[in-house]
């Protein structure tokens, strides 16, 4: 299956609302917050001993753009 293939599945209305509106919060589609959702959940399973927020912000982090982010520099270094 291709990375841009699509399956459509049921999931229970209360969970697509709160899709809905946690995805205009965050700027996503439906599909893509639940997606982000199911890719936390995995990453938080494989990971027990980190906090979910953690892997959350981690996951969210990774999918911004590089050219937008701001480069690291060490206190002790001038930039």
């Amino acid at each position: 299956m291709s990375a841009n293939a699509s399956t459509s599945i049921r999931i229970d209305q209360v969970l697509y609302e709160q899709a809905k509106t946690d995805a205009t919060i965050e700027h996503r589609s439906i599909a893509g917050q639940i997606e982000f959702w199911a890719r936390v959940g995995r990453a938080a399973l494989d990971n027990p001993d980190l906090p979910v927020t953690f892997v959350a912000e981690s996951l969210a982090s990774m999918a911004e753009p590089r050219e937008q982010a701001t480069p690291f520099v060490p206190r002790g270094r001038k930039a």
